[in-house]
């Protein structure tokens, strides 16, 4: 019997390494969910606008005592939570639904 050169067991060996891992990794990004899916369910516009009546409402008590830098930063956040309330609205409005539905 003759012996296999090296480069004759090492080419099959590295070939049959390669088709696994491809597969593995080609099997793992069928399996995952997509981005758009996740970000669909994070958009909560009424929680954002409790969120932000919270944060007015302290802001005010805030103001009351006499703390007015305090005062603002709760402003500033309650803001920046009307905002990004009123683009989860738009994105609702504006994004149609996946075809099928």
């Amino acid at each position: 019997m003759h012996h296999a050169t090296p480069a004759r067991r090492i080419l099959p060996a590295l070939l049959a390494t390669t088709l696994l891992a491809g597969g593995v990794l080609l099997g793992q990004t069928a399996a995952a969910p997509t981005a758009e899916a996740e970000v669909s369910g994070t958009c909560h516009p009424e929680q954002l606008r409790r969120q932000a009546h919270v944060e007015r409402n302290r802001a005010a008590e805030l103001k009351r005592l006499g703390a007015r830098e305090e005062a603002r930063r709760a402003s500033a956040r309650a803001d920046a939570l009307e905002r990004r309330a009123k683009q989860c609205e738009r994105s609702d409005e504006i994004v149609s639904p996946p075809f099928g539905r």
